[in-house]
């Protein structure tokens, strides 16, 4: 008896349990029930997530003033390439024989047009001239030696001839997310000009003709390497 009383008492202990349970897990009038967030609510463009149909993007504009009339825009940061402020059409796209852009921005004529001359990093080569002589290739330069070849011309260089590979006209699109972004420059005329030109092209580069990163003889010749092994010396 006192076995069955002790189960009895057991499994009315666990329907009080579970009862008290189920009323606790009954909505009251009080129950707040949170808003469903849609699958189009998630993105930037509020709209079905699983089709195009009602997605419209927001119309680009580019600036159509005429050049020589358009207003320069600053630059984003130093030295960044300065955008197209003017209409491209009938410029584009740039070929090697065909650059309507030098009609205007040519250092010697750039003045007189109130355009942006191209710099003088534009009109320097910077790759080394190798050649291959009795059928063995021959550089300009000796690599061991940290040489390299600079040389400032009077034609824009082959690698510089496709404008846009860099500058780009600017959109006046409305911004889905705000740009709150403000530059910083280590010039104080670093908004409208590049400050590459000059030596700054050539700082840190040139090892051999003295600077901070001048290489001594005594370094070519390698005198003090463990090895006793120059690795410039040749064999």
């Amino acid at each position: 008896m006192k076995a069955i009383s002790k189960i009895t008492i057991g499994l009315v202990a666990a329907a009080l349990l579970m009862v008290g349970c189920g009323d606790k897990a009954k909505p009251t009038s009080k129950t707040m029930v949170s808003e469903v967030v849609t699958e189009a609510s998630l993105g930037l463009r509020k709209t079905d997530l699983y089709t195009e149909d009602s997605t419209i993007a927001s119309k680009t504009e580019y600036r159509r003033a005429q050049a020589t009339t358009s207003t320069k825009i600053k630059r984003a940061f130093q030295d960044a390439p300065p955008m197209i402020p003017h209409d491209t059409i009938g410029m584009l796209p740039i070929k090697v024989n065909d650059n309507r852009c030098i009609s205007c921005h040519m250092p010697d004529i750039a003045g007189s047009m109130g355009a942006t001359p191209i710099p003088v990093s534009h009109f320097t080569n910077f790759r080394p001239h190798n050649i291959v002589k009795n059928g063995m290739f021959k550089k300009e330069v000796d690599n061991y030696k940290n040489e390299v070849s600079i040389k400032e011309t009077t034609h824009l260089q082959g690698a510089r001839f496709n404008c846009t590979q860099c500058h780009a006209p600017q959109s006046q699109g409305n911004l889905a997310v705000e740009n709150t972004f403000e530059a910083v420059y280590s010039q104080k005329d670093g908004a409208e000009k590049s400050r590459w030109s000059g030596t700054s092209l050539t700082e840190s580069l040139d090892t051999i003709k003295g600077g901070a990163n001048y290489v001594t003889p005594e370094d070519v010749e390698n005198a003090h390497s463990p090895a006793g092994v120059s690795p410039w010396t040749k064999h």
